[in-house]
């Protein structure tokens, strides 16, 4: 199964949901930052909250960055999705296995920590818009749904789940996100909210072959509405570009001293890990130019 979001809505039309599967974009994370179990698991859910979030709340040409800081063995993780549904994303500490749980799942409340989720939404205003609340769990997938409900006012439901093998790849990956419109009654709430707390473990359903479409409709019902169906995926956008320009803001002490002391640079992009030399000519050439 490739991964893809599904956007659905109840008979109603009182609530909706996204579910999304997302195996092949956890799996390229874990591959470019080398992640272990427990920062695999921190991140991944981190990516996919992010990107339920974007499907949720964007329109073309908007991005939003999670920042999740907690003060676990992960250190702070941070996450960028955009409205065309790609995501790019990096933790401080990649090599980080835990022992698990006594039901055998990895400890990721312990990997986080205590701290903040903060969610900064640039939707071509002036200045970005930043929501920022405590991290009330750990387990993410309820920090989503807490920052949902205090910095959006939306009440929802947020699960997000990823299994990794014992050798560090990506078994599967998904999750979802269901938020109540103006319309939907009590009943209606806890009716939904009794079918998620029914789920079987979102890990072992994906691997047993459930689809966004099936998850859709053990929370909604069989007779929900699919509406959009939309591929996402891990893209990082850095460039050698861009890394010139940045480049070009640093002191011009510091462009002399990386000619002079180094005769080049290498930099390094912490959302995929891809590396851009510069040449000591290039180095004099952005100099020249400031």
């Amino acid at each position: 199964m490739t991964d893809y979001l599904i956007k659905a809505i109840d008979k109603t039309k009182n609530l909706r949901l996204l579910t999304v599967y997302a195996k092949d974009m956890v799996a390229e994370a874990q591959r470019r930052h080398d992640t272990w179990s427990a920062s695999s698991a921190v991140l991944g859910r981190t990516m996919i909250g992010g990107v339920l979030l974007a499907a949720a709340g964007l329109t073309e040409g908007q991005e939003l960055t999670v920042r999740l800081l907690g003060d676990g063995p992960v250190g702070p993780t941070v996450v960028t999705a955009k409205a065309d549904l790609t995501v790019k994303g990096y933790l401080r500490n990649p090599h980080i296995a835990l022992p698990p749980k006594p039901n055998g799942h990895i400890d990721v409340k312990k990997a986080v920590g205590q701290g903040w989720l903060e969610v900064t939404k640039d939707i071509g205003l002036k200045q970005p818009y930043t929501g920022e609340v405590p991290i009330t769990s750990g387990e993410i997938g309820e920090d989503f749904t807490y920052y949902l409900a205090k910095s959006e006012q939306i009440p929802s439901a947020v699960g997000v789940s990823v299994f990794v093998n014992p050798n560090n790849t990506i078994a599967t990956a998904g999750g979802f996100m269901l938020q109540a419109l103006p319309g939907a009654s009590d009943s209606l709430i806890e009716e939904v909210t009794k079918r998620i707390n029914d789920l079987p473990a979102l890990s072992t359903a994906f691997m047993d072959g459930m689809t966004p479409e099936d998850l859709a409709k053990k929370i909604l019902g069989d007779d929900c509405k699919i509406l959009e169906k939309d591929d996402v995926a891990f893209k990082c956008d850095c460039s050698k570009e861009k890394y010139k320009n940045i480049m070009a803001t640093l002191d011009r002490a510091q462009l002399k001293e990386m000619i002079e002391e180094d005769h080049g640079a290498e930099l390094t992009c912490n959302f995929c890990g891809q590396k851009y030399n510069f040449s000591q000519a290039e180095l004099e050439e952005i100099l020249k130019n400031r």
